[in-house]
């Protein structure tokens, strides 16, 4: 994983984003959404919060340094910058401060490349 990302989260060429969607994303349609289908999405959650990374398929799809976190709520691996399969988990309320800030630096870098299609419904977090 690249080391913590500046503060200037701005990507280098800009993106048109759709307005955010709440639509309810259960587990299992995340967990569905992990790129193994061609033609399906790729899905990628942060703090109960559905991105869709079907745009960059090379990264987050099969064979990609960050399919670990493709159908999944990977909060506790982004928070500690982590691509270890155990850490790619939802929970992440019990994690220092430090960790709590790169997760939340995680999320503004996702907001403003991804478009945000639901939120992780069905979850005990």
């Amino acid at each position: 994983m690249p080391a913590h990302e500046p503060k200037n989260f701005e990507p280098k060429a800009p993106v048109q984003l759709n307005p955010p969607k709440d639509d309810p994303i259960t587990v299992d349609d995340l967990r569905k959404a992990d790129g193994t289908v061609e033609g399906s999405p790729v899905y990628v959650a942060i703090k109960g919060t559905v991105f869709d990374v079907s745009n960059n398929r090379s990264s987050y799809g099969p064979g990609g340094s960050y399919h670990v976190f493709a159908g999944k709520d990977a909060s506790r691996a982004l928070a500690m910058s982590s691509v270890k399969p155990e850490d790619a988990i939802a929970k992440w309320d019990d994690l220092g401060d430090k960790e709590k800030g790169v997760l939340n630096d995680w999320y503004t870098f996702f907001s403003k490349r991804y478009n945000i299609v639901g939120r992780v419904v069905g979850s005990n977090l």
